[in-house]
This record gives structure tokens, C-alpha cells and sequence, in this order.
């Protein structure tokens, strides 16, 4: 059972991530009708927000400090972190050790603004040209941003530590008897991602603005004829996806260093989350995303992989052809999505 559970966990960790990212590339087909293949460079750009944010973090300068000597008896010059100089050194060091979970608040504006430069400077003028167009255009400015971010940033991945307080291992099952032993922020992305998915639905569901873009989504061309300006509020949707996407990287930095082609890693894997899901189903897109996590945590165990070596770099595929086979419009899809 504690076998069991651990693979769950470990499924449901990498199932947040497909989920989060499934989940915002749905929102953009559903509202704008475009097959956004650089959904996963927002991801990526996410990561590298908490990259950033930990290198303006450690900025420092250079002091003398005349109680340290080096061999040759000379006073040491120290660095020591602006951000220590200003607010003192403990709690300077905390707000260096924090900088992960800070970054979701330094991430937030920059991925709204990137998601409407992308959408108001390129993306608006594939709206009415065939999904392969789309595909090219949106692949190829992933590929850019991904050449980017190895030219500021290299190519090799880059630690991004969680907070002391939360890089520890947890007891998880102890009030039911078991005994499993997982790490803290791993728990933490799972319940973030939880919040984030349960924030998008919410807004989606309760807000005046949801109600309408929900609208929008199932028959835009009588919302405009109400004279709302739907086209607006799809653009700040598309801001939104890319926020939920680039979030996602954010706090997934810890799990895995961040590194250029990480959005491209995932970006196939979501891809396949949405069809299994179901184009333009949200619910589909989240659920697919969780049970595609699972399925891929058990096929990575060692009995698995002994007994079908490689099945887990080729299960997603595999449920992925099992589902179109059966459901064509996938676990959730609706008639008439793609179908034309």
C-alpha cells in the first residue's frame, strides 16, 4: 500500500504539471479557436522568472572586513547582498531563501504582459487562418524564445532551491497507518497547483467576466452583437493562460533545475493531455492531465520497466491512441471542436 500511494504521489506531482499547462492551452483554444505550440516556452519563461528573480536577489558588493585575513595576512574583501544591507542581514537571508515562492508575485506581471505582446503583436493575425498556419507560427516563435533564453541565461539547468523550511521530506499517511516518507515541496506544488485550477474554474464560473467569456466561448458572434467587447476580454484571457502557465514553471523550478528546452519537454506531453482530455474541454484537459501523471508514475517503477523495458517513455502515446480509438472527441471533448 505505501508503494501504491507513493506512485499516486509521485503521479499527481507530474500530473499538476501537464494539468496546469494542459489547462492554459485549453483557455486559449477555447476562446481564440488558436493551437498554441509556444505555450510551453511560457512555462520555460516562468522558470526562468524565479531564475531571475534569485539573481537580483543576490546582487552584492564588495566590503572590507578586518577580522578576516587570508594566508598572507591581508584584511578579506567580502560580498555581501544589497538586499542584506537594506533590510539586515537575517532578514535579507530570508528573503534569498524565499526567492522561489516570491517569484509567483515578480512572475505575475510579466507573464500578463507577455501574453498580450504575444497575442496583440502575432498571434491576433493567425485568428481566421487554417490550425496548421497556427501551428508553424506559434512552434517557431517557441523555438525563438527557447534561443532566447540559452543566450542570456546558457544552456545548462540552473538550481533553484525551495526555502529551507520546505526542502525536507514529510510523513504522509501516518493517521491511516502508513509510512511514506516524501518530499515537502513536491506536497507544495501539488496543493498550488490544486489552488491555481480551483482559482481558474472559480473565476470561470462565479465572475461576471467569466460568465461572459464562457459565452463567448459557446457562441461569440451573439455576445458582440450585445455590444461587449468580447475581443478584449479573450485577449486578457490569452494574459491569463499564459499567467497560469508561466506560474507553473515558477514553482516547478525546485522539482527540476530550469533549463531552455524544458518547455519544449513538456509541450508534446500537454499537447497529448488536451486530445485525451478533449479539445476545448477544461474539466477534460485537467482530468487527463491528473490520470496521464498517475499512469506514467506507475509504468516508471522498476517492475514495469523490467517487465516492458521502455513503457514508460511511451505510455502517454499508448493511452493516447487507446482513447482516440474508442472516443475520437476524446474522455470529455465536445461535437464540433476540430471536427469542421
Amino acid at each position: 500500500m505505501d508503494a501504491i500511494i507513493l506512485q499516486i504521489l509521485n503521479g499527481l506531482d507530474k500530473g499538476s504539471a501537464y494539468a496546469l499547462i494542459a489547462l492554459g492551452l485549453t483557455l486559449i483554444f477555447g476562446t481564440l479557436g488558436v493551437v498554441n505550440f509556444a505555450h510551453g516556452a511560457l512555462f520555460m519563461i516562468g522558470a526562468f522568472c524565479s531564475v531571475t528573480l534569485a539573481k537580483l536577489l543576490n546582487l552584492s558588493f564588495e566590503t572590507v572586513d578586518p577580522t578576516q585575513k587570508d594566508f598572507l595576512g591581508n584584511p578579506l574583501k567580502v560580498k555581501t547582498p544589497y538586499i542584506e544591507s537594506w533590510f539586515g542581514p537575517e532578514v535579507g537571508a530570508t528573503i534569498i531563501d524565499w526567492s522561489v515562492p516570491l517569484a509567483i508575485l515578480f512572475a505575475i506581471p510579466i507573464m500578463l504582459v507577455v501574453g498580450y505582446v504575444m497575442e496583440r503583436g502575432l498571434i491576433k493575425h493567425f485568428y481566421k487562418r487554417p490550425h496548421a498556419d497556427q501551428i508553424l507560427v506559434t512552434f517557431g516563435l517557441a523555438i525563438v524564445l527557447q534561443e532566447i533564453i540559452k543566450f542570456y541565461f546558457g544552456a545548462n539547468p540552473i538550481q533553484t532551491p525551495a526555502p529551507d523550511a520546505l526542502s525536507g521530506v514529510a510523513s504522509v499517511g501516518g493517521a491511516v497507518g502508513l509510512n511514506i516518507a516524501y518530499p515537502i515541496w513536491r506536497l507544495c506544488y501539488i496543493a498550488f497547483s490544486l489552488l491555481l485550477i480551483g482559482g481558474a474554474f472559480a473565476f470561470l464560473q462565479f465572475t461576471t467576466f467569466g460568465m461572459v467569456v464562457r459565452a463567448g466561448m459557446a457562441d461569440r458572434e451573439t455576445v458582440q452583437l450585445l455590444g461587449i467587447d468580447i475581443d478584449r476580454r479573450f485577449t486578457i484571457m490569452f494574459g491569463l493562460a499564459a499567467a497560469i502557465a508561466g506560474l507553473a514553471g515558477v514553482m516547478y523550478g525546485p522539482i527540476n533545475a530550469p533549463n531552455y528546452h524544458m518547455g519544449m519537454d513538456f509541450l508534446v506531453l500537454s499537447f497529448v493531455v488536451v486530445v485525451v482530455g478533449g479539445m476545448g474541454s477544461l474539466p477534460g484537459a485537467v482530468l487527463a492531465g491528473f490520470l496521464l501523471g498517475i499512469l506514467e508514475a506507475f509504468a516508471s517503477t522498476t517492475w514495469a520497466t523490467t517487465t516492458i523495458p521502455g513503457i514508460n517513455q511511451i505510455i502517454i502515446y499508448l493511452v493516447a491512441i487507446i482513447v482516440l480509438l474508442t472516443r475520437p472527441r476524446g474522455l470529455m471533448g465536445k461535437k464540433g471542436v476540430m471536427e469542421d
